[in-house]
């Protein structure tokens, strides 16, 4: 793959069975074409953003090497969410999921298209996230 990038693709769940949530979207990742799971981080508890009353989400980052564009990736992404049953609302900004995968960064890309912005805009406002691409560097430093 010698056209890849390094991606991270953050994992979110709360609802139903968050862990198995997480879990299946790790392994789908990595079965993903032209596209290889490098790491994952620690699973991480945090407080719903957004004023739709809900429970608390497990959250995890995912680092991936990847030659599929964003906009692949990002298909192959909804197909996942779609998977464990993600329904998306128009309507509903930032309500409860049952997964919710997003691109965060995609190598050194910025990219504004209807329905994908990377780096996420959002990425400067969550610190979990900070924290979790934190710990995919530094575990992958060390390799």
């Amino acid at each position: 793959m010698s056209t890849a990038k390094r991606v991270y693709v953050a994992l979110g769940s709360n609802l139903g069975d968050r862990e198995g949530h997480l879990a299946h979207a790790r392994l789908r990742l990595a079965t993903l074409p032209r596209t290889r799971l490098i790491a994952a981080s620690g699973i991480e508890e945090t407080t719903p953003l957004g004023p739709v009353p809900q429970g608390p989400y497990l959250n995890q980052m995912a680092l991936l090497e990847t030659s599929l564009t964003p906009s692949q990736l990002l298909g192959k992404l909804h197909a996942i969410e779609v998977e464990r049953g993600r329904v998306r609302e128009e309507a509903v900004r930032w309500g409860p999921r049952t997964l919710d995968l997003d691109i965060v960064r995609f190598g050194e890309l910025e990219l504004r298209e209807p329905g994908l912005v990377v780096p996420h805009p959002e990425l400067t406002h969550r610190a979990f996230w900070q924290r979790e691409i934190a710990e995919l560097d530094a575990a992958t430093t060390l390799r």
